[in-house]
């Protein structure tokens, strides 16, 4: 799934040691656009904190997984993102791979040979 929002606030970050060794996250509070915004609590975990230095007011697209799971008897949902793009970075780099495709100048495949096969 996917979310696009701004970051209106960031919690500190949390950490501690399990079975599996040392573990870190942070949750980032983000602000959905529209008519109606909602404020979702997104969890990023271990090296990607540092991969995605998010800053408040940074506004962001993020791909996420929702998992719930069941605890004495009650639920507790985690929406954890994966993958974080901020949103002028995205615009940036679809516009380099469409110059990067862009039709050739036509003027470029100019031939004058005379050794012409083609029969039209």
């Amino acid at each position: 799934m996917e979310i696009s929002g701004r970051i209106v606030q960031i919690m500190p970050e949390i950490n501690g040691n399990g079975r599996n060794g040392q573990w870190r996250k942070q949750e980032y509070i983000l602000e959905t656009a529209g008519n109606y915004p909602k404020k979702v609590c997104m969890t990023v975990w271990g090296d990607s904190i540092d991969q995605f230095a998010l800053k408040q007011g940074d506004h962001v697209n993020a791909s996420i997984d929702i998992e719930s799971r069941e605890y004495n008897g009650k639920w507790y949902t985690d929406v954890k993102a994966w993958k974080i793009e901020k949103a002028g970075a995205a615009g940036a780099a679809t516009a380099n791979v469409a110059s990067k495709n862009s039709i050739p100048d036509v003027t470029s495949f100019s031939d004058e040979s005379a050794d012409d096969i083609l029969p039209f």
